[in-house]
């Protein structure tokens, strides 16, 4: 992939927008966040610590229907920018995790218009938005979460092919065999307020942006990846976080979560491989 001055001297522009959202992390959405995910973990209750990615439950961006684009999403210009590449999916995240958020309490979340870059791919044109988030509590720094979104062209053919891969590591000390359906990815698209068309309609999926099934939610890999962790090792907390997608997973068939943690216990890397055992996303644990 090689990387190329950015198309339009305008993007640079769109560098250091904000935006501030307030949200209270209430509880129902956490409880909701364990059914969906089917924990068997106590139910949790006001004062715990929200678990490690979940504050993507909460800070919704709400648009009315009417300044929304074709995908679902709010339509391109406002907070982020006007990018006409027409497929976007979520390319990766770092996250650090400074001290927990308690549920129940009143957060407030800045974020901001950290990059825009082009660059070039075996797939053709691609640009990158990375967006960087600051979560505080009564004005305490939380979490710092800097996600990159990735905007393709559309695809050529009636498929869109996945992108060759390298093989997912042999070895495990955790693993676990996940079986995606629309259920799951309906309900965490709602817990998330994210109305991506490519998560739960079908006929938008395959026919316009040309996958072969529903794409399963980037985050929704990424959290599935630290909760491993986090049954792994319940009374320890996450510091750091990091993530990077490789290849879409789709709910056609069933995907493996592993892991393996460091020899000192202090650190994991995660991993998803898709059912032909290629790595699809690849992360790193560091514990605080």
């Amino acid at each position: 992939m090689s990387e190329a001055p950015n198309p339009d001297p305008r993007w640079e522009d769109w560098i250091g927008r904000e935006q501030t959202v307030a949200d209270t992390i209430d509880l129902d959405r956490a409880r909701a966040m364990q059914a969906t995910l089917d924990d068997g973990a106590a139910a949790l209750a006001p004062g715990d610590p929200l678990p490690p990615l979940w504050h993507g439950l909460y800070f919704w961006w709400v648009e009315p229907a009417s300044a929304l684009g074709p995908d679902g999403h709010p339509a391109r210009g406002g907070f982020l920018p006007s990018i006409e590449l027409p497929r976007r999916m979520w390319a990766g995240s770092r996250v650090i995790f400074h001290r927990p958020v308690p549920i129940g309490a009143k957060a407030v979340r800045r974020s901001v218009i950290a990059d825009v870059r082009s660059k070039t791919g075996r797939s053709g044109r691609l640009m990158f938005v990375t967006v960087r988030h600051e979560i505080a509590v009564e004005g305490a720094a939380c979490i710092e979460d800097e996600h990159d979104i990735v905007y393709r062209e559309a695809p050529s053919g009636p498929a869109a092919k996945a992108p060759p891969g390298d093989p997912a590591p042999g070895t495990a000390a955790w693993r676990r065999v996940a079986r995606p359906d629309p259920v799951l990815l309906f309900r965490y698209s709602a817990l998330t307020f994210n109305g991506h068309r490519i998560h739960y309609d079908r006929p938008y999926a395959t026919g316009v942006e040309g996958y072969p099934g529903l794409v399963v939610h980037g985050p929704l890999l990424a959290t599935l990846m630290i909760e491993q962790v986090r049954a792994a090792w319940p009374r320890e907390r996450v510091g750091r976080f990091s993530f990077r997608a490789l290849r879409p997973i789709f709910d056609t068939a069933p995907f493996t979560v592993a892991g393996q943690p460091d020899g000192d216990g202090q650190g994991a890397d995660v991993w998803v491989a898709d059912s032909d055992g290629l790595l699809a996303m690849r992360g790193r644990v560091e514990l605080s």
